[in-house]
């Protein structure tokens, strides 16, 4: 136990010692300055620009960059469902596997193309190794550098420069950070015993004389940018629970530190974008403090164990239920809150086992989508409650709100609440169809309050982009697949076609002067003065939601019944 902890405090300093290192290249890169990478890169980049027909130097504007990721996602989405509809006549197929049932094929192209990857399937059993690396592994590249550039986008706006070109920050973001790390992060993997390999399904006998089946596949290249990415779908059904995944604590501390590095580091991306340092510390701070406390929430759970199985025993036993031996309760806790904050999605134990603190814990990540948040559109978010809180602190005080020397009206008000608005819109309306038949669409298969969990957990993961699931649940249906699709498409393409309205809009507004009265926003006081927005903002709007799952079920536990 105390080298689990050990282990979460190596954790949290590797995240304090990286994020501004990897703040500082990641806006060196966006910014055009001269990077190690340059003469490895430039070359390969040109290529791709005068392949392409992309004008390096051509600015878009929003509704610009807008088409070109609808138009570059949509073609990706097609490329790739094609890949997987023939796959029993593409290569790397050893176990003849033919295309899934066209629903499934429809939700797991808008799942990866949407950096959501909600598995519906059992990988292992369904996709070729083709399908896994070329088509999913493409996506898992290309979703999570779309993310990312609308992240630098909406930077960009919010600090008056002009907004980019979406196939250069694109291209950009997949060659300079998301590949390199991969394959260093990759070769880590397969050194500490992942494996990487295209043999097909292993059949050994064991020894009582029986027939054992063992998946294997390319799977470290697949897990790394799978957790660097913010992807999460996993090779095998087990996810990264699974040996071949993350065999020991040294793969499940690298994968901890690759789903969190790029989002923190986006946070210092925006500090030097708008030469304010100060203000990203205490970002960065406040993010950091929400994600410690949440840690502690879900940990003590764990450890606390079930009251009703202790009451049984006379003892004290922490919660081991769903989890793996090899990690144990308090590290399955920390990447519970790790995969749910970063909207990651990946598993090392079952969610759906967790105590309620940490069903509670990661539900509420889930709707905030701010501690650290997704690839690229998690800061965006951030930004968005700055806004709000500025807006709001402004009424307050009677002045016209400002940011950043720019002056908050009703367009950017607007912009706002679409983005905020969106996610509860595609969580509770979807929920609330699925309990009220309960028998034909919900597939339910917990009881209780536990039950009500699990529906609004699958919308919450689907809308988030997160992909993560109380499993157990009846999802591979027509009713599943299609609804979960609709979230997932709406969750990710509503918020970030409003975020880049919004930072075009601001990239065009005239600097205003500052005066005596105008509000710092780089202080403690309006940090937490935004901490607290967040939380009332974002559990307001789902409170009923977690008193009818999570909380009751807790109460329910602590009364012994």
């Amino acid at each position: 136990m105390g080298q689990s902890f050990l282990q979460i405090g190596l954790t949290l300093c590797i995240v304090i010692a990286i994020a501004p290192i990897l703040g500082r290249y990641i806006a060196r890169v966006f910014m055009g300055q001269r990077t190690l990478l340059d003469p490895l890169m430039n070359p390969i980049e040109r290529s791709i620009y005068l392949l392409a027909g992309i004008k390096r130097k051509d600015d878009m504007t929003g509704w610009q960059y807008i088409r070109a990721i609808l138009f570059s996602n949509m073609i990706m989405a097609i490329f790739v469902g094609v890949l997987i509809r023939y796959q029993k006549f593409l290569p790397w197929n050893p176990n003849d596997f033919f295309a899934p049932r066209w629903d499934i094929l429809l939700h797991t192209v808008i799942s990866f193309v949407t950096n959501t990857n909600q598995q519906h399937y059992t990988p292992e059993t369904t996709l070729s190794y083709f399908s896994q690396v070329a088509a999913l592994g493409f996506l898992m590249f290309t979703s999570a550098g779309t993310g990312l550039a609308v992240g630098i986008a909406f930077i960009r706006g919010l600090t008056s420069k002009k907004l980019g070109n979406f196939y250069v920050d694109l291209t950009r973001g997949i060659t300079r950070i998301l590949l390199p790390i991969s394959v260093i992060g990759a070769i880590a993997l397969v050194l500490l015993g992942v494996p990487q390999t295209i043999d097909k399904t292993l059949i050994v006998e064991t020894i009582e004389g029986s027939t054992q089946y063992l998946a294997r596949g390319p799977v470290a290249s697949f897990e790394m940018i799978k957790m660097l990415g913010e992807n999460g779908g996993g090779f095998f059904a087990a996810n990264s629970a699974h040996p071949f995944e993350n065999p020991n604590g040294a793969t499940n501390l690298i994968e901890i530190i690759a789903m969190i590095s790029i989002p923190a580091a986006m946070i210092f991306v925006y500090g030097i974008f708008a030469k304010n340092l100060k203000q990203a510390w205490l970002l960065f701070w406040m993010v950091f403090t929400a994600f410690v406390i949440l840690v502690w929430v879900a940990v003590s759970g764990e450890l606390q164990g079930n009251p009703l199985i202790n009451s049984a025993v006379g003892a004290e036993w922490p919660n081991l239920e769903g989890k793996e031996v090899r990690f144990g309760a308090i590290q399955t806790a920390l990447w519970a809150v790790t995969t749910t904050s970063t909207m990651t999605g990946a598993v090392n134990g079952m969610h759906d086992s967790l105590m309620p603190q940490g069903l509670f814990v990661t539900l509420f990540n889930l709707f905030v989508q701010i501690i650290w948040g997704g690839q690229g559109t998690g800061t965006a978010y951030l930004f968005i409650y700055l806004i709000l809180t500025v807006f709001l602190t402004g009424l307050m005080v009677g002045r016209t709100p400002e940011f950043l020397g720019r002056k908050i009206e009703k367009r950017e008000i607007v912009l706002a609440s679409v983005v905020l608005l969106v996610h509860p819109i595609m969580i509770l309306i979807p929920s609330a169809i699925a309990l009220a038949y309960p028998f034909s669409l919900s597939g339910i298969t917990n009881p209780s309050f536990h039950g009500i969990s699990q529906v609004v957990y699958e919308y919450a993961s689907a809308a988030a982009n997160n992909g993560s699931g109380l499993e157990k649940l009846a999802d591979n249906t027509l009713w599943w697949n299609l609804s979960a699709g609709f979230s997932m498409f709406a969750g990710r393409y509503i918020p970030i076609i409003a975020i880049l309205l919004l930072a075009d809009s601001m990239s065009r507004k005239p600097t205003v002067p500052e005066t005596p009265g105008t509000l710092k926003t780089d202080s403690l006081l309006f940090t937490t003065v935004t901490a607290g927005i967040v939380l009332i903002l974002g559990v307001l709007t789902f409170f009923p939601v977690l008193a009818l799952g999570p909380i009751a079920e807790g109460f329910k536990l602590a009364s012994g019944s």
